[in-house]
């Protein structure tokens, strides 16, 4: 992992052109995308994606949201914590350590992180140090998600 370097992603047209290249390319690209339109503004839409550029391609990308400890249904105690999603490396940026670099750049922030992992990709988020929340039917509505624990952080306990 040379010189890789997690930098916020600034959105605008040539941002979101680079994401249509992303399978996990959404709604909220979309609906940026129309505001960008109405809008015209360049790189002045404050963003929660992150991303590694590899000369002047994006190759790796992910979302990072900060969610308020009152929506707090996973940690003891409750406080504030990441959402993690659409964490993904091109093929062609595969094996390189930028999925790494971006877990460990949300990392760094020292709060609990809860993602929903992508399928098949539950082996990395293990070798990652997330572990599987005990689901709970109400809160998880049919997902199942990862969690990493920082040091004085522990899982809620479930109801059921």
């Amino acid at each position: 992992m040379e010189n890789i370097k997690v930098e916020r992603l600034l959105i605008n047209y040539k941002t979101l052109d680079m994401f249509k290249r992303f399978k996990a390319y959404g709604n909220q690209e979309l609906s940026m995308h129309e505001e960008l339109q109405n809008n015209f503004i360049e790189n002045n839409i404050v963003s929660p994606f992150y991303g590694i550029y590899y000369a002047n391609n994006l190759a790796a990308r992910m979302c990072l949201y900060e969610m308020n400890k009152q929506y707090d249904y996973y940690f003891e105690p409750p406080q504030d914590y990441l959402t993690l999603w659409k964490l993904e490396v091109l093929p062609d940026y595969r094996k390189k350590g930028y999925g790494k670099a971006l877990v460990e750049f949300a990392k760094s922030f020292q709060l609990p992180i809860k993602t929903n992992p992508l399928i098949n990709s539950q082996g990395f988020w293990e070798k990652m140090g997330f572990q599987k929340a005990h689901y709970d039917m109400q809160r998880d509505l049919g997902e199942n998600p990862l969690i990493w624990l920082p040091d004085g952080v522990k899982e809620k306990e479930t109801e059921n």
